[in-house]
């Protein structure tokens, strides 16, 4: 069978000695759009313009560190853990090589459970320096989350990882840097199902906005992302060997507590709305 073989550049394009990677830019690319998204939400909602900016900054550093953090603890906790150089390596982007000195790596992992921890703590330092209701805020934060979470996806696939397991689909990507067996390319099916997450929620809105503040967009997102991540793992290779021997995988057991605290985000309502 004719299947689509893939083994792009990591890189995007270059200018002079720099080199901006595709997963880097698909993070810049999601993390823009979402900004524009919320700007027009509180635009909308009449929201201060001095309360948005910060946002920004609280959901990057959030995600980014909450990311980072999630990869080392959930997948790698007995290498992070186990010397003083590699928790430096946690948390700065760099690797020591063996016989002395380091190189910059950039976070070479990165789990999106632990970015959505990080994220729903920003927020909530967020909501106490801003004053604004939290069930808002997180709503709006919502309504654009699957956006980022697309692009975060696609710089995934740029980068060859996160592969599917081997399959026979007719459109089975093979992955020329790992291996050359045609599988599934999990990255794109989460991408295209969070692209879809982002429309409905947005007709949503468009049709009930007063919505936003109850909690429904908040749940919604977590209910959807998490459920859409939870199957599309069984067309997934497990990222680490100690997987294997699980029940469910990692991605699986992680994402069943964000589906609870979604539905029940969704079911709770008019007691969490917020007051004009």
């Amino acid at each position: 069978m004719l299947y689509i073989d893939w083994n792009p550049s990591i890189e995007a394009f270059h200018i002079g000695g720099f080199a901006m990677r595709w997963y880097a830019l698909c993070w810049l690319i999601g993390l823009l759009s979402a900004y524009f998204i919320v700007r027009r939400l509180y635009n909308e909602q009449k929201i201060k313009s001095e309360l948005f900016e910060p946002l920004f900054i609280y959901c990057f550093v959030g995600i980014l560190i909450g990311a980072r953090l999630g990869h080392c603890l959930f997948y790698e906790p007995d290498y992070f853990l186990s010397s003083g150089k590699h928790i430096v390596e946690m948390l700065l982007p760099i690797r020591f090589l063996e016989y002395g000195g380091w190189k910059f790596t950039g976070y070479a992992g990165l789990a999106s459970h632990g970015g959505t921890l990080g994220l729903m703590i920003a927020l909530w330092l967020y909501v106490r320096r801003s004053k604004l209701p939290i069930w808002q805020v997180l709503d709006n934060i919502a309504i654009a989350t699957p956006v980022t979470a697309c692009f975060i996806r696609l710089g995934n696939l740029m980068n060859s990882e996160i592969i599917g397991k081997v399959t026979d689909v007719p459109w089975a990507f093979v992955f020329e840097q790992v291996d050359m067996q045609p599988r599934h390319p999990g990255q794109l099916y989460e991408a295209i199902a969070y692209a879809i997450l982002f429309f409905i929620g947005w007709y949503i809105y468009r049709k009930k906005p007063e919505k936003v503040g109850t909690g429904f967009f908040f749940g919604l997102c977590l209910t959807y992302i998490f459920t859409a991540r939870f199957f599309i793992e069984y067309t997934k290779e497990v990222q680490e060997a100690f997987e294997a021997s699980l029940p469910l995988d990692m991605g699986q057991i992680l994402s069943i507590p964000f589906i609870i605290i979604g539905i029940l985000c969704m079911k709770s309502g008019k007691w969490m709305k917020w007051s004009k």
